[in-house]
């Protein structure tokens, strides 16, 4: 039988070929209102793209608990050994537009809704385990630097060095976007982190801090530029390509979640500060402890519906999980249901893609596109609290502990008392080998063609604290970069 097209108000369309007009030679009639709902939808498919982020690719997926540790969380999702839970994860690039190229040499966006049965809890993170700042003060100012000028409307390398080389506490992440893992092959064979130092608080209220780890099970691949440009030439989709494609044949991908746990009071005794979002956790210090593994196992039906609407926030989170005083974290507990407000409204969180698979009671009133009425468990309920029995109530037990670190409110100086260069150090003298290193300081070079020569010695006096030999080698891959453009011309 075939489906019958209709307005979107439900009407049976008789011809969707020809316009309603005065005649074969006449103008078009305004009562033509099957034009006008046409039109009227395509001037407004369009919605504001991710400020960063912008450029994803996604799918559903299991998670399956494979070890307990249950001793450090009391999160339901973590309950009970081969305890299954949903999930849409989502991949981006972060600077690149929604058209950007997807081979592009760039930090990847790592994102996992879990579907709970406590709510949704979301880790946001990205295929590092740091990142290029620790203030959220300076967040806005470095995104402008992975931007396009003002007045050229291009991405300007001056302005990313010019920020980097007065941000030493960028180094390290710099590294690492320079080195080989700065320009995956697939999303699949990438890891991904939750970054920031959260919180796991037990049954006994007890308080841990936990790092999140995503391990690819595909084996890491990566590419270097010129393959990647070779890539961009023949698609910009090669992600999309790649996931979408995997799935589709039935070859499903798989992560190992991990975790780092610290006891609550080892954060006033670490060297380095726990919850500075440029440093890592060493794991001779806090080894990582298998969780469950990840699955992504079927597409989405609708690409704009479920990957482009879909709304990620630290600021979803379940009891036996919480913050951390990571600043950047607490900043972006704020800034990222912010976001999905503007771009998707106010009841972003009611979108299928969105909305949480366990029952939802709230006091959340009206606004644009409620298309579901009171949530609060009875109808005279629409303020707390209230004496009516079946309407929704507060649940003490699902109380977080307190802190027990804690400090007194100041704009602290972010770099006072802050080493930027020793775990820089461990990663390019110990943990890559001299061919890893050659390709790093090739990649730095040519991200520095064209800026001014102040600014690269501003950043090679940063490099060489890290390394001497860092600065030399990215001054011989310059000179000799220098050299082959010189005899091509």
């Amino acid at each position: 039988m075939t489906t019958r097209l209709t307005t979107t108000g439900g009407a049976p369309i008789a011809d969707n070929q020809n316009t309603l007009t005065a005649g074969p030679r006449g103008p078009v009639l305004l009562e033509d209102y099957q034009l006008i709902e046409k039109l009227a939808h395509q001037n407004r498919e369009r919605i504001p793209e991710r400020v960063v982020h912008a450029k994803g690719w996604g799918a559903y997926g299991t998670f399956t608990v494979t070890n307990d540790i249950t001793r450090y969380t009391r999160a339901s999702i973590f309950a009970d050994v081969g305890k299954k839970t949903e999930l849409l994860a989502r991949f981006s690039t972060v600077a690149g537009e929604l058209g950007a190229a997807d081979h592009e040499r760039d930090v990847r966006g790592f994102a996992v809704k879990f579907y709970t049965d406590e709510g949704n809890w979301d880790v946001v993170g990205n295929n590092t385990p740091i990142f290029f700042v620790r203030d959220p003060y300076k967040f806005p100012d470095f995104i402008h630097t992975q931007k396009r000028h003002p007045k050229s409307n291009l991405r300007s390398a001056t302005a990313m060095w010019d920020f980097w080389s007065l941000s030493p506490e960028a180094l390290h992440q710099v590294t690492i976007l320079m080195s080989d893992r700065g320009l995956p092959r697939t999303p699949m064979q990438m890891n991904g982190y939750g970054s920031h130092t959260y919180s796991f608080w037990n049954k006994d209220g007890e308080r841990f801090w936990v790092k999140f780890h995503f391990k690819t099970m595909q084996g890491h691949s990566h590419y270097t530029n010129r393959e990647g440009e070779a890539v961009i030439g023949r698609t910009r989709e090669g992600y999309q390509e790649a996931l979408f494609g995997t799935i589709e044949n039935g070859d499903f991908p798989k992560w190992k979640l991990c975790v780092q746990v610290m006891p609550e009071l080892d954060a006033e005794q670490t060297p380095y500060n726990p919850f500075d979002l440029t440093k890592i956790w060493p794991h001779s210090d806090y080894p990582l402890i298998e969780v469950g593994i990840m699955e992504l196992n079927r597409n989405p039906e609708n690409y704009f519906a479920e990957i482009e609407q879909a709304a990620f926030s630290p600021s979803n989170k379940v009891p036996g999980i919480g913050y951390s005083p990571d600043k950047m974290l607490q900043a972006r507990v704020f800034s990222y249901a912010d976001a999905h407000r503007y771009r998707l409204g106010t009841h972003y969180e009611a979108l299928p893609v969105n909305a949480p698979r366990c029952p939802v009671h709230h006091y959340h009133k009206d606004g644009q596109m409620n298309f579901f009425g009171q949530r609060t468990g009875h109808l005279d309920a629409y303020y707390e609290p209230n004496s009516i029995p079946a309407s929704a109530k507060e649940d003490p037990s699902t109380a977080e502990p307190p802190l027990r670190i804690s400090g007194d409110a100041a704009r602290y100086n972010h770099r006072e008392g802050n080493d930027d260069y020793s775990q820089a150090r461990a990663l390019h003298d110990r943990v890559m080998n001299d061919d890893e290193r050659q390709r790093l300081y090739g990649n730095i070079a040519e991200a520095m063609q064209g800026i001014p020569e102040e600014i690269a010695e501003r950043a090679l006096g940063h490099f060489a604290l890290i390394s001497p030999a860092y600065a030399d080698g990215i001054r011989a891959a310059r000179a000799a970069l220098g050299a082959g453009l010189q005899a091509a011309e």
